[in-house]
């Protein structure tokens, strides 16, 4: 039985699929090159784990509403076997501190280049929406709920996936409750579940029964909101339901951690399979969940996106 030291120090890696990555310590490991930029405003660095897919499904959905919308996907490659993974690296850091994906740039408010290319720019003359020199540089927005609601604020002027204060600050509210839900509860699917269920170098089975008994807990709060409502809020889908797809929807479906499904029981929870085939169902989440994604069948990986011709397979 493991004796608790007085103080804990890190003395050697825990084993499993993700020891390489962990480390007590935060910050840059090397000096990066700087990070590819494409020629859209947005340009996103990620990977298509269920973190990221959150983004990519909202983007294209974006893709999917406006017919001049398009954004850069760069990939983050954090299972490559290479000592220096790319999320740790100097360039990386400066977007998210925290050294996960996804992390984002919007250069959709930068001062253009040009103007300072110019001698004769007087930057003293220009007018108040170009002359904070804070523009001239992209703004950086990480972790996924942030990044989701710094998009729909940006672009989705209308309120379709996220309600603005002036539609009902009571709608808005609650989609970002659900969104919230996501983001806190997640953890305890993916680094909880997740990682004894099928990362571990070894099957605790306490830690496996804590985690599975919170999961089911989190997935009968979802079935009871779905009883009556087609989506998380009610009848409208937004970026609470983006955000819990790639988690909750998945699993459920049967697309995360090989078996989970069966051992889950998630027949258990009948409305909360619905709601997760009704968004599987739009184009966008299916063209979502291939971006940035390096496994699987090979139809369904898209590992970098600049245009929505890139998509082989899925029609736009």
């Amino acid at each position: 039985m493991y004796q608790l030291p007085t103080r804990w120090k890190f003395d050697e890696p825990s084993g499993g699929k993700w020891s390489s990555l962990n480390s007590p310590n935060a910050g840059e490991r090397f000096q990066q090159d700087p990070l590819p930029k494409g020629d859209h405003p947005i340009q996103l660095y990620s990977m298509g784990t269920p973190n990221g897919q959150k983004v990519t499904i909202l983007l294209e959905e974006f893709v999917e509403m406006d017919k001049s919308f398009e954004y850069d996907a760069w990939l983050i490659n954090f299972m490559s076997s290479a000592p220096d993974f790319p999320h740790f690296g100097s360039e990386f850091v400066k977007i998210n501190p925290n050294s996960k994906i996804p992390a984002l740039l919007d250069y959709s408010d930068c001062v253009d280049d040009s103007l300072f290319a110019n001698p004769s720019t007087n930057i003293n003359s220009m007018d108040d929406s170009t002359t904070a020199l804070e523009e001239t540089k992209p703004t950086r927005v990480f972790e996924s709920g942030s990044i989701l609601i710094y998009l729909c604020e940006k672009f989705d002027v209308m309120g379709r996936f996220l309600p603005t204060k002036e539609q009902s600050l009571s709608d808005r509210t609650e989609c970002i409750n659900w969104l919230m839900f996501q983001m806190a509860a997640g953890g305890y699917l993916g680094g909880g579940f997740g990682h004894f269920y099928a990362y571990a170098p070894s099957k605790i089975k306490y830690a496996i029964d804590r985690f599975t008994m919170e999961v089911k807990r989190q997935l009968h709060v979802l079935n009871h909101q779905l009883k009556d409502r087609r989506y998380l809020t009610g009848e409208t889908y937004t970026i609470a339901d983006i955000a819990a797809f790639p988690w909750y929807g998945q699993i459920v479906r049967g697309k995360l951690y090989d078996g989970a499904a069966d051992f889950l029981n998630v027949s258990e929870y009948p409305n909360v399979i619905r709601w997760a085939e009704d968004v599987w169902d739009r184009p966008a989440v299916k063209r979502g969940c291939m971006v940035n994604k390096t496994w699987g069948e090979a139809e369904l990986q898209l590992p970098e996106r600049h245009s929505r011709s890139d998509f082989p397979t899925v029609s736009i």
